[in-house]
């Protein structure tokens, strides 16, 4: 054999080597990750999620509100809610239930849900077990002496959670909402924005669940036409709680709720 039959050979197994280390890797990769994506459960250590919409055979949405921070607003969304006979749902921080106890109860008087944001609207992933339970809890407790209510539905807080607040959130009861459709209001790109991004939303269907804050600047404006938008194209609006499955479900990798 010359020097470059020898030559050639070592480039071959060197080549035949690299493909044979590429494709255990690739396997070793697909072992760690695929499981984390596709799974909902974390019984051996996989991921969680909240519920992001539902799979509904009934052309229904749901509008939910978080109020984290001002509240000129509210009386105004309410009334437009009032003037369409549509229901939503509101997710309140401890702080803001403490500042307008006038405005829950008013949530509550006129059929709306009520929907637990956290305490302190904290970054719920960096929390203990225990803090997130404590997070949960004084929103809860709040509520519960002003309306009587026991609300079920809590929203974290930038939308940011991790297997351990699932967890904390089902020790509580509540079931844990996040969307698939952002209205983006809190971008404050004007009332026309806020409608287009709904209505027209890629990801808008049966059983969507929309984002809107009670305190972002053009929301009250865009909310009629956010209505008849969505009520044009046939859709029932409706609050969360009569949207989502209470049992007896398992939930797809994108969060999607089906009804087992």
């Amino acid at each position: 054999m010359n020097y470059q039959e020898e030559k050639d050979k070592i480039t071959l197994f060197t080549k035949i080597g690299i493909i044979v280390l590429s494709f255990v890797a690739l396997i070793i990769v697909g072992i760690q990750v695929i499981p984390d994506v596709i799974s909902v459960s974390s019984t051996s250590g996989k991921r969680e999620l909240p519920i992001y919409c539902v799979n509904c055979p009934d052309k229904k949405v749901a509008l939910s509100f978080d109020a984290a921070w001002g509240n000129e607003d509210t009386q105004t969304i309410l009334s437009i809610l009032a003037k369409y006979n549509v229901h939503v749902t509101f997710f309140m921080t401890g702080g803001w239930i403490a500042k307008y106890p006038d405005d829950v109860k008013a949530i509550a008087a006129a059929g709306h849900d009520l929907g637990n944001h956290s305490e302190n609207h904290k970054q719920m992933s960096q929390l203990s077990k225990e803090e997130c339970i404590k997070e949960l809890m004084g929103p809860h407790d709040k509520v519960k002496a002003l309306t009587g209510v026991d609300m079920q539905l809590f929203r974290p807080p930038y939308g940011d959670y991790n297997n351990t607040l699932i967890e904390a959130t089902k020790e509580c009861n509540y079931h844990c909402i996040q969307w698939d459709v952002d209205s983006l209001d809190w971008k404050d790109y004007g009332a026309d924005s806020i409608v287009k991004t709904v209505v027209n939303h890629k990801h808008l269907g049966n059983g969507s669940i929309i984002l809107m804050h009670n305190g972002a600047k053009f929301t009250k404006d865009a909310l009629p036409a956010v209505i008849e938008g969505l009520q044009n194209k046939g859709y029932e609006i409706v609050p969360i709680s009569e949207l989502i499955y209470k049992d007896n479900y398992y939930m797809d990798h994108e969060g999607r709720q089906f009804q087992k």
